[in-house]
């Protein structure tokens, strides 16, 4: 059985790389939010699959992505007969990667109320109350739920809770920090469609009606020194920069991991292209995964 440190997180193998994670456990327990996660960490996921075919996805993985692409399978009462068989797919190691059980549960009135919410009937409900196929779910899978490496009780938390449980375990420092995206525009083009943030370098000096500096761009070094020297420019940087971390800090506490902030100017050339340049190296120098685009930049 694999360990979990005082965060949360599996440590036989930090970066997970070729690990294989059986998702399972009781219905309404969290599989399918837990098997999203997984995907959002890089794993290659397969939702409902019967035990007898996880070493062929395996295989099939391994041939087209390679031995160290980390797979996750969602086995559960959904498969019927076959279900039975998933012990023994585990225990004598088919899949030729370690593989790690990962068993979801929650409280047969919180399952009730999730089930009911959904509209769905239980997969063992028979005809019966939708308490009788948890019940009948919950024994089937008692011997799994002994045999798991990490159970999750899913009881009182929430989607964001559950993920970040997920993510915690399975996920590395590269794949749980946030990404963020800092794009230059020209509003005479539109605004990005994808943008969560929008900030307007309007306010500053244009440095089309220098000369010397029109032909240039915002990525130039004159440029540059000309928008960043302008009254304001170094005021809004000290303050936007830590108002996008807080930000970022926010996402990552909601599972959001990837962050857009478009920076505009008139043409997307000079202000908002020199902006972007230094907002990113800011945001790189205390360590947030940042990388700045040029949406417009070439367009004139």
């Amino acid at each position: 059985m694999a360990d979990v440190d005082a965060s949360g997180r599996l440590v036989e193998d930090p970066d997970h790389r070729g690990e294989v994670v059986v998702v399972t456990g009781m219905t309404g327990a969290g599989r399918s939010t837990a098997a999203k996660e997984l995907e959002d960490l890089g794993y290659f996921v397969v939702d409902n699959l019967p035990p007898q075919l996880v070493a062929d996805v395996v295989r099939l993985v391994d041939e087209t992505r390679g031995p160290l692409q980390p797979v996750a399978v969602v086995v559960d009462v959904r498969s019927g007969s076959f279900f039975a068989g998933l012990q023994e797919v585990i225990a004598r190691g088919s899949t030729g990667r370690r593989t790690t059980l990962l068993f979801l549960e929650a409280t047969d009135d919180v399952l009730v109320r999730r089930q009911e919410a959904a509209r769905r009937p239980h997969p063992l409900q028979e005809g019966g109350r939708l308490l009788d196929g948890l019940r009948r779910e919950r024994t089937a899978l008692d011997d799994l739920r002994a045999d798991a490496d990490l159970v999750i009780d899913t009881t009182g938390l929430n989607v964001h809770q559950l993920t970040d449980k997920v993510a915690r375990a399975f996920g590395t420092e590269q794949t749980t920090s946030l990404k963020a995206t800092i794009v230059s525009f020209g509003f005479k083009y539109g605004i990005p469609v994808d943008a969560d943030l929008v900030a307007d370098m309007r306010f500053l000096p244009n440095p089309h009606w220098v000369p010397e500096l029109r032909p240039l761009s915002g990525r130039d070094a004159s440029v540059a020194a000309y928008v960043l020297e302008r009254k304001g420019a170094q005021e809004f940087l000290d303050q936007y920069v830590p108002l996008l971390q807080t930000v970022a800090e926010g996402y990552l506490v909601e599972g959001k991991r990837f962050m857009t902030v478009a920076v505009g100017c008139t043409g997307g050339k000079h202000r908002s292209v020199a902006m972007t340049e230094e907002i990113a190296d800011r945001l790189s120098a205390a360590g947030m995964d940042a990388r700045a685009m040029h949406r417009d930049l070439g367009r004139e």
